[in-house]
Order: structure tokens, then sequence, then C-alpha cells
């Protein structure tokens, strides 16, 4: 176990009726490496059994805290609540589906402490809806800039670990664009790079309705959120170009994990926003060909 000498680090977990999923997702903070860590889980309103289990897990450990929102405000007022709450100068984000490696936190504060990084994220490893493994694991680059970032987002919420002061300078709240998404972009723009640990280190669930999504709903939310960050008309087509481009191409980034957890063949995926299940890898290799 590392020592804990790098701060309080608040993790904010944002929850709407996760009682299917919510305990997989705070076991796993549990049992990181790094200790010194406040989990806030917000329930936006739950009308399943989700604050319920919350409120067990807490009695056994303080470290958990449950702050229930007034009336059902969504995921990034949420979020927003839980960030006012937080007592730490470091902020990390867990959705409430997803789950961590046990030393998420601790590879992340150590490439913080060689860097100086005021905003980091690692490679992400695929479970379906119900939690069984996918054999994937998308890369995360070593480093990202901000006309980078604004070609492809590769940088998942749930990864992230950011400086508190810069993240609620830059807390962005929309309808209709990608809240997360803007705010690293907002963060990059001052001229800051963000550090990639090149591990699976965050388990994102993915459903199988999820694997193609509606694209047309995802390209004018990415439109939205480049108008945000303040790119003009001429600009934001630039760069929603790009967006097409990379999910048309579908693969970067992606390596497919052999037997004993070797990565043994590399395939290229683009963007969360296209993501493929194993059966159908083979059928658009071939279509592609």
């Amino acid at each position: 176990m590392m020592q804990n000498d790098f701060g309080l680090i608040s993790i904010i977990m944002a929850a709407y009726n996760a009682e299917k999923t919510i305990e997989q997702a705070i076991n796993s903070v549990l049992s990181q490496t790094y200790t010194n860590f406040e989990l806030l889980v917000v329930n936006d309103c739950s009308t399943d059994r989700t604050a319920e289990l919350v409120k067990s897990i807490a009695a056994k450990d303080s470290r958990v805290r449950l702050i229930s929102n007034v009336k059902n405000s969504g995921v990034s007022y949420t979020r927003k609540h839980g960030l006012e709450e937080a007592r730490g100068s470091w902020i990390a984000i867990l959705d409430s589906d997803d789950a961590w490696a046990q030393e998420k936190l601790e590879k992340q504060i150590k490439l913080q402490k060689k860097t100086n990084a005021d905003l980091l994220f690692t490679g992400s490893a695929f479970m379906d809806a119900d939690g069984k493994p996918i054999d994937w694991y998308l890369r995360a680059p070593s480093e990202v800039t901000y006309r980078q970032l604004l070609k492809q987002n590769v940088l998942s919420n749930s990864s992230a670990l950011v400086r508190k002061a810069l993240y609620a300078k830059n807390y962005a709240v929309g309808d209709g664009m990608h809240e997360d998404f803007a705010i690293w972009l907002s963060i990059l723009k001052e001229g800051k790079k963000a550090y990639g640990v090149d591990e699976p280190l965050l388990i994102y669930r993915i459903a199988r309705s999820s694997k193609s999504g509606n694209k047309f709903k995802a390209a004018k939310m990415n439109w939205n959120t480049y108008r945000y960050v303040g790119l003009n008309p001429i600009e934001a087509a630039y760069y929603e170009g790009w967006y097409m481009i990379k999910n048309v191409i579908k693969y970067t980034n992606l390596k497919i994990s052999g037997g004993g957890g070797v990565w043994n063949e590399v395939i290229y995926i683009a963007s969360f926003d296209i993501l493929v299940f194993p059966e159908q890898l083979h059928e658009e290799q071939l279509e592609a060909a």
C-alpha cells in the first residue's frame, strides 16, 4: 500500500436508481491502494434501494458519505452538488455503474508527481451490462493537448483525476452538449496538457443497446460542445469533420487481451461514441478490407 502523502482526494459518484451496480462501484473505490480519499455518493432522488445500500456501506466505512438532492436534477447538477461538498484538493469521478482497478489512484498519483499534471486519465477495460468482462482495452495516449482533444475525446470521465480548483473553475452545465468534454477542453484551453496512464484502470460498463447509439444526436452534442468552449462556426465545422472521420475509421487505440492478461494484438478504435462488440469485430474488419 502506498503512502498517503498526496493529500485528500474527493471522489464524486452521481447515482440514480443504481441498485444493481453501485455496490461494485463503491467496493472498487474502497479497495484502492491509495486510501486517503472521501467518496461522495450523491443520490439524485432514486426510487430504488440505492440510498439504502449506500447507507449500509457508509455505516461501516466513514470515508463514504451519502448526499441527497432535494429534487431529481440530472447528472451534471448532481456532480456539482458533490463538488460543493468536496473537501479534497483533487477530484476524481466514478459513475455508479463503472469500477476501478485497485491501483488506479496510486498510478495516477505517481504520474502526477512525475509530470506535475493538473489533469490525468487512464486507459479502459470494458464489461457488459451484467458485469461480465469484454476482452478489449482502450489505450490512453501519454499526453493530450487542447487541439488534440478537440479532434477526439480520449478522456473518459470516470478515469479523470483533476485539481479541484480547475474543475470548479471550468465546471460546465448545459443541455444538449457533452458537459464533461467541455470541462476538459476548457482546462486544456489554458495551455495545459492532460496526461494518461496507459493501463486499463477504469472498467467501463457498456450495454448492447449503446454500441452505436444515436450518431446524429452525438454529433449535434459535439457541435454544441465546440461552440460552448468558444469555437466559431468554421472552427467547429473543422473539428466536427474530424469527429466524423474518427467515427468512420472506428479503430484507434484498442488492445485485445490474450490469455493471462497479455496484450498480444493491437486494433484501433476511435472514440467512446462507437463501440463494437467482439462478435461484430470480425464482420467490421471484413467490411473495411
